[in-house]
């Protein structure tokens, strides 16, 4: 899109299952600059909540009916579709956000890459955890910690009973599984704090009967800079441990809870002015709270040596801020968001994890596949 060209970019949404609704579409219709024109979906409630809370939005039954229809596209469908929807609409002229996993295969995500380079067009993935309010914080705090010798991450729920659907029972074509799904916020984050990595260790277990894919994960990173991420996904958690522990030369940070974007989101919430007040309370928490990415004070971190911690104010989470820098891209030719050669350094780590976890090995990873 030229950046003379100040009229709303056109946003067509391929996808309105839980990405689709919860995420993207709140998202999209909260960003300055961004309209959303049309979705994709062929299941007769989904089209009905679209008109219906998007009367905006032409729904239609197939990808191929958005490129005359927008100016940017949107996958939010099942994982194994997103490199060849991406192809797709990269081939036909048009801007590409993905959800992640942008791919299951390193190589895939680069090809894409190569492809969106060639073409002159913006791909970015949603990598939305990076505008965690948590964090966030602790990328302000590494200089108070010193040397981070090891970096304790989290993304455990308690769902003994299975929800069904591709992710837990389609088999491993369909990319899903928590190393693929939470893992990849956790590896990208673990990147995006402590640089790329040389050895993965990890152990994958499908815990829950009618279970086909992963539930329940483990994942140990050495950085080439010293710091070593350990890194814990599951569907299977009775008790959820600590989100971050941080352990530095100087002090560690500890925090519970997960940023309450997500919470908020599902409950129908936007981060624009309409939904402001949303931050003041999620519903389960006490203390002040104020702002849409705002956090209540009784869930902040503790920064701090033994017996010395003190209660850290948690930065505010902003998962607006991406689609803000996809307009930014577009229009005044920024770097995307996020770009996709991050995506494939974090996909090369999954890949290695899983070989790691099939093998029982510590896998070493070669320069080019950082």
């Amino acid at each position: 899109m030229p950046p003379s060209d100040r009229s709303d970019i056109r946003v067509g949404l391929a996808g309105f299952g839980p990405a689709g609704s919860f995420f993207h579409a709140p998202l999209i219709a909260a960003t300055p600059g961004l309209r959303l024109a049309a979705v994709v979906t062929r299941d007769p409630a989904r089209a009905e909540r679209v008109r219906a809370e998007y009367p905006g939005a032409d729904v239609v039954p197939a990808v191929d009916d958005l490129w005359d229809r927008c100016d940017l596209v949107v996958i939010a469908t099942p994982n194994r579709t997103h490199v060849p929807l991406a192809t797709e609409a990269l081939k036909a002229g048009l801007p590409v956000v993905v959800d992640k996993p942008l791919a299951g295969a390193a190589a895939q995500a680069r090809d894409l890459a190569g492809l969106a380079r060639d073409r002159g067009l913006m791909l970015t993935v949603f990598q939305n955890r990076r505008w965690d309010g948590d964090f966030l914080t602790l990328r302000r705090l590494l200089p108070e910690l010193g040397e981070v010798h090891r970096f304790e991450s989290r993304f455990e729920r308690w769902r003994p009973v299975p929800k069904g659907g591709w992710r837990e029972s389609g088999g491993p074509e369909e990319i899903g599984g928590t190393l693929y799904d939470l893992g990849s916020h956790l590896v990208d984050q673990a990147l995006r704090l402590f640089g790329p990595v040389f050895q993965v260790y990890a152990e994958t277990d499908v815990r829950r009967a009618g279970v086909r894919n992963d539930d329940d994960a483990f994942v140990a990173l050495t950085h080439r800079s010293g710091t070593r991420s350990h890194l814990w996904m599951s569907a299977v958690a009775a008790n959820l441990g600590p989100r971050f522990r941080v352990l530095g030369s100087r002090a560690s940070y500890v925090k519970w809870g997960l940023d309450p974007q997500e919470e908020r989101l599902r409950a129908g919430g936007r981060p624009d002015a309409a939904d402001f007040g949303l931050g003041r309370s999620s519903g389960t928490s006490s203390g002040t709270c104020t702002g849409w990415g705002a956090e209540p004070s009784d869930r902040w971190g503790t920064l701090g040596a033994e017996g010395q911690g003190r209660p850290v104010p948690t930065e505010p989470g902003a998962y607006q801020r991406f689609y803000e820098g996809v307009v930014a891209c577009l229009r005044d030719g920024a770097p995307p968001p996020v770009e996709p050669d991050d995506a494939a350094e974090a996909i090369a780590v999954l890949e290695a994890a899983a070989l790691s976890a099939a093998r029982g090995q510590v896998i070493t990873l070669s320069d080019r596949e950082q």
